[in-house]
């Protein structure tokens, strides 16, 4: 028969919780830094994407604006 462990005390409770909070805040500050690194332009950890290039037979369509000519 399953018998009840002991009763975790609160300082370990505390201690365990501590631990769980200081993983989150790290993550944030690291988060953060990252964010204000693109934002910036300085970043080294992320690849930009570059243009879609889509083959259709012999011709390659680049992804650009194209502006709109009002015919009245």
């Amino acid at each position: 028969m399953a018998v009840p462990k002991k009763r975790t005390s609160m300082s370990k409770k505390r201690i365990r919780r501590n631990i769980w909070r200081k993983k989150g805040y790290f993550t944030l500050v690291k988060v953060s830094s990252l964010i204000k690194s693109l934002s910036i332009g300085n970043s080294n950890s992320f690849v930009k994407k570059k243009p879609n290039k889509r083959a259709f037979g012999f011709c390659v369509f680049l992804q650009k604006n194209i502006p709109i000519i009002d015919i009245n």
